[in-house]
């Protein structure tokens, strides 16, 4: 019924005034007012309807205002742009046609890029990004390894503050100083461990420079000694190893240790300069005396002119009684921190006795090197040390032992140098046959002052002695084994109280 009341309404419409062109009937809005149309009386068509069209007309003029106002500069926004379409598209396809042409020339750089900087080919920037990458990644550790040097400096300075208590300190450094050489053999190309190596070795300078002030010490005791040629041995494994040989086990360490417990030894008898000097004055005084006698062609009282010397037996009581405890201490520390290079030398004497016995060689005794070993071997530091400390005795003997003259403090002095042998003699150092030639130390051989009852000097010197050794190996005996070690060792000490 609706298409048959528009074909009814258009004549009319085409007639009116409307706006053209007319709506069709396909649309929607057309064909549902018909059709409202269609459902309402004919009284309403002329009463209602157009008072209903009229307030929907107004309406919706009011809502396009509102609209209108609410959108303008939208609207006039889209119609700027809508002017500029125009412009726009031709530009748009020009540069669309720029980048159909550059396609194959990107299509051929990518190619290039991803052949040049495959994984499987060598490429400089590419290795110069894995190791960033790399470092990245290992950050904390390669700050870990930078302070290596660090903490290896500061073990030692706080091994160094604390002294002989600083054991831990000491074996925290040397424990790193075996991480950062292991890190040196395992990576000898990095720059960067050359260099904390290099650190590294300045460091242990210091660490020696302070094992060895711990070697110097005056009050050293054995544990402490065998820990710091332990330390030693560690830092500088060479002074044991390139130098070792048959008769030279302990390598230069034997020599190293030996030096500085004489350096100690030598700074000891230092501190008695004040009573060395008294005991020079009187030096100068008895030569001076023997001088004026001389003049007087009264040699043979010249013994009897001089009173002095009082000074020099306390400077030579006290140089014996030190040179004693010292020479003790250092050899039988020595025998006990390499005991190996102390075997050595027994087997060596034991073969040597065996052959003046005319025995067979000892089997265990280490065998007998060449002649051409002879010329090359280093001695073991062992066999001329005691030498040279008894050249010290008797050097310093044979100066001041003339300005004493008096009987008692002649015989007081050469039993205590006879304990002093006794001490030596238990650790193979034994000089008591020497000691005899002592005696003739006071004569004055230059002025050609002669004593004549040296020999008697020295028999009831050795007889005193004898008798006072036996006396103590008696109390010794009645005392049991525990005493006797003191009493032989106190021996001196014990006649000079007397």
């Amino acid at each position: 019924m609706a298409d048959s009341l528009y074909e009814l309404l258009v004549p009319h419409l085409e007639s009116s005034h409307l706006p053209k062109p007319l709506p069709s009937f396909d649309d929607p809005v057309t064909t549902k007012y018909l059709d409202r149309v269609y459902t309402l009386p004919l009284s309403s068509l002329t009463t209602t309807e157009p008072q209903s069209i009229t307030q929907a007309s107004h309406s919706m003029l009011l809502s396009i205002q509102s609209l209108s106002l609410r959108s303008s500069a939208e609207i006039v926004a889209s119609s700027d742009h809508l002017s500029n379409v125009r412009d726009i598209l031709p530009f748009l396809a020009n540069e669309a046609q720029k980048l159909g042409d550059e396609i194959p020339t990107l299509d051929k750089r990518t190619v290039t890029f991803s052949s040049q900087y495959s994984r499987h080919q060598e490429n400089e920037a590419l290795e110069k990004r894995k190791r960033a990458l790399l470092m990245e990644r290992n950050a904390d550790r390669l700050s870990d390894i930078l302070d290596l040097p660090k903490l290896l400096s500061s073990a030692i300075s706080s091994s160094a503050a604390q002294g002989s208590l600083g054991t831990g300190s000491y074996t925290s450094a040397l424990d790193l100083y075996s991480h950062i050489k292991r890190l040196y053999l395992l990576y000898q190309d990095s720059p960067l461990i050359n260099t904390i190596y290099r650190q590294t070795e300045n460091a242990m300078q210091d660490l020696i420079s302070n094992l060895l002030s711990s070697l110097r010490a005056p009050n050293i005791k054995l544990a402490a000694g065998m820990r710091t040629i332990g330390w030693l041995r560690r830092v500088v494994p060479d002074l044991e190893n390139d130098f070792a040989s048959t008769t030279n086990r302990e390598g230069l360490l034997g020599y190293l240790f030996l030096v500085c417990r004489l350096s100690t030894l030598v700074s000891t008898l230092s501190a008695l300069e004040p009573l060395r000097l008294l005991a020079d004055q009187e030096t100068e005084n008895r030569l001076r005396n023997d001088h004026h006698t001389l003049k007087r062609s009264k040699p043979s009282s010249s013994a009897s002119d001089w009173q002095g010397g009082q000074q020099t037996e306390r400077y030579l009581k006290r140089f014996i009684e030190i040179f004693r405890e010292q020479s003790f201490a250092i050899i039988s520390m020595y025998r006990s921190v390499f005991p190996a290079a102390s075997d050595a030398a027994s087997s060596e004497d034991l073969n040597q006795k065996f052959k003046t016995l005319g025995l067979k060689i000892n089997p265990l005794a280490p065998k007998e090197p060449s002649a051409e070993d002879l010329l090359t071997m280093t001695p073991s530091a062992l066999s001329s040390f005691p030498l040279h400390l008894i050249s010290m005795l008797s050097d310093t003997l044979r100066q001041y032992l003339p300005n004493v003259r008096d009987r008692s403090s002649r015989e007081s002095l050469f039993t205590q140098i006879l304990y002093c042998a006794g001490s030596l003699g238990r650790l193979g150092g034994d000089f008591s046959l020497l000691v005899a030639s002592f005696s003739s130390y006071g004569n004055d051989e230059e002025d050609g002052i002669e004593d004549e009852d040296d020999d008697g000097e020295w028999m009831e010197i050795m007889k005193k002695h004898r008798e006072l050794a036996g006396r103590l190996e008696a109390l010794a005996s009645g005392a049991g084994t525990g005493g006797a070690g003191k009493s032989v060792e106190k021996g001196g000490l014990a006649t000079r109280k007397k």
